[in-house]
């Protein structure tokens, strides 16, 4: 299993960045360079807990989609993510958020199995790990970038 944490601070409130996290139309946004879009369950605004989200998306060349649920929530602290269906063997990904001195740290942590057995792991070594902390990193740049003008 590979484990990816990042850590965000953002100015704004983390009711702003709680929301806009969850914001179907900003992770569009922020996914736009591999064409993601949802295209079942919400496919815009808000998702709430126990409602699905099915992306489809380029991703090395080839369109995939991927159907995640919310399986937790508790409001403006931590939401979950995790797939349903998709190309990964399992697909977990925690959101969380403390608000400190006018700002809100967010907290990341994905964790993936690949299936595949021994070409999965080095697909993951090789690409797949850099791919997705890249993909995450620029959502939390769109994210920041919103959230903030929100204030």
């Amino acid at each position: 299993m590979t484990t990816i944490n990042l850590t965000t601070k953002i100015k704004a409130s983390k009711q702003i960045v709680f929301d806009a996290s969850r914001n179907i139309d900003i992770h569009q946004q922020s996914a736009s360079p591999s064409k993601e879009k949802a295209i079942a369950g919400v496919t815009s605004g808000l998702i709430n807990l126990s409602e699905t989200v099915t992306w489809r998306g380029k991703h090395f060349g080839f369109y995939l989609t991927h159907k995640s649920r919310i399986t937790a929530m508790n409001f403006y602290d931590y939401f979950v993510d995790e797939m349903e269906r998709g190309k990964f063997k399992s697909f977990k990904h925690e959101h969380f958020f403390v608000e400190e001195n006018g700002f809100t740290i967010m907290k990341d942590k994905l964790q993936y199995e690949t299936p595949f057995g021994i070409f999965g792991k080095l697909f993951d070594i090789l690409l797949l790990e850099k791919h997705l902390t890249n993909f995450l990193l620029e959502r939390n740049k769109v994210l920041k970038v919103i959230s903030e003008k929100l204030v």
